[in-house]
């Protein structure tokens, strides 16, 4: 049973390995302006997760002894990858563009709605965080759909790498509606989620894939190396003030 500091994480976990991911692609995009749009989609998922985080340390530290609950430093670079809440979405290989895209669209799908619902819940912080991610997710939202129509529906090449990124994710959209937050049962946004992407995916000539849900038992090899990455800086300076 998770507690009410592992929902907040979750969420926070998602935004925070998105904006890893997507920082990844600055200079990598196949357009000038992409990289500036990815860098800032980034940031915007960042802006998230701190706030998120930073949420996740006062709930930790609520009735303990003072100093108990820790940052959003200490979160983001001091728990092991056995720590992290996140779903697997996020934290898979993104070997092409396609495989970008196609999971800014299914997280964003979920984040949108999500973060709507938070706005006018009556949890006051993840309310306010709610009323201030709405708004970036929605371009969020917009961003991929775009792109994935353009690809979807552009050359032959272009339609097949992204079916391909499509049908490589699936199997993992499922964890996005696992458990919930604050009253909120993430299942309650399949119908929204599943609304949004089959019509982009209609307006891409793209099909709906027809598989099942990811192992549970899948190495975790991939966050493995990303959190090593991320917090190498940090570990090697423990403590240390920029």
């Amino acid at each position: 049973m998770t507690t009410r500091v592992d929902d907040v994480l979750r969420l926070g976990d998602d935004a925070l390995i998105a904006a890893q991911r997507l920082g990844s692609w600055y200079a990598s995009s196949p357009e000038m302006e992409e990289d500036v749009a990815l860098a800032n989609i980034g940031l915007d998922q960042l802006g998230a997760a701190r706030l998120l985080l930073t949420y996740a340390g006062t709930l930790e530290g609520a009735g303990a002894p003072e100093g108990a609950g820790r940052d959003e430093d200490a979160l983001a670079y001091l728990r092991s990858p056995e720590e992290f809440r996140n779903c697997r979405l996020v934290e898979r290989p993104e070997p092409d563009f396609g495989h970008v895209i196609a999971k800014l669209l299914f997280l964003s799908a979920f984040q949108l709605p999500l973060y709507i619902a938070l706005r006018s819940g009556a949890d006051e912080q993840l309310a306010a965080i709610g009323a201030k991610a709405c708004k970036e997710s929605a371009y969020h939202l917009d961003h991929s759909s775009l792109w994935t129509v353009r690809l979807g529906d552009g050359t032959a090449v272009s339609h097949d790498r992204m079916q391909a990124a499509v049908d490589t994710l699936w199997p993992y959209v499922d964890e996005l509606f696992a458990g919930g937050v604050a009253g909120l049962s993430f299942e309650s946004l399949r119908p929204t989620w599943e609304s949004t992407v089959d019509g982009v995916l209609a307006s891409a000539t793209l099909r709906r894939p027809a598989v099942g849900a990811a192992s549970p038992d899948e190495s975790r090899d991939e966050l493995v190396a990303l959190l090593a990455e991320m917090q190498e800086l940090h570990r090697a300076h423990p403590g240390a003030r920029w």
